[in-house]
């Protein structure tokens, strides 16, 4: 059956209460998100679910509402990121969308901190490996030592022009101050 056809099933006054609940969920997580009704079409086409933007305004609008088939349920579940209780559980009433998108942030900033963390212990190990690999270099003599040390002063610099030109030039700015006054 194609959304068009499901339009036709409105529901009427002896609606089962969990079908409102999905009507107002719907409304919710779209608004916690900041998306239209055409922005959650396309999700909904994306994941395989195609639902237009008229139909999923009836579902959340329409008087009375149009009803929600199970391959469209199962598409909001998939673009909510819901289980199928968590979609026909009844709306939460005092979290507005401010609130929901808060903790939606909140969430995401969370794992966004727990991956950098696994980033940087990850970064931390090559580090330590690559440093073990120029210490057996330097090892070879005071020359290899000097060699390594200059290379590394080349390179530090080299990172900073390319990646913040505006402290790389103050920098070298500092440092030819330094030398005037040394000389």
């Amino acid at each position: 059956m194609s959304s068009e056809d499901g339009a036709a099933r409105a529901a009427g006054p002896d609606r089962p209460a969990p079908e409102d609940y999905v009507a107002e969920r719907i409304k919710q997580e779209r608004e916690a998100r900041g998306w239209s009704t055409v922005a959650l079409a396309e999700k909904m086409a994306e994941a395989g679910h195609p639902v237009n933007q008229a139909a999923i305004w009836r579902i959340e609008s329409g008087k009375p509402r149009r009803r929600v088939n199970l391959d469209e349920a199962l598409g909001f579940c998939t673009v909510f990121g819901l289980t199928m209780d968590e979609l026909t559980a009844p709306p939460m009433k005092h979290a507005n969308n401010l609130i929901r998108g808060l903790v939606r942030e909140r969430v995401d900033t969370a794992h966004e901190i727990t991956q950098l963390q696994i980033d940087a212990k990850r970064l931390e190990r090559k580090l330590r490996d690559v440093s073990i690999d120029l210490e057996h270099f330097a090892n070879n003599g005071e020359e290899h030592q000097a060699e390594l040390e200059e290379l590394i002063h080349l390179e530090e610099n080299a990172w900073l022009r390319r990646n913040n030109p505006e402290f790389a030039r103050a920098r070298e700015i500092s440092n030819a101050r330094k030398q005037a006054r040394d000389s």
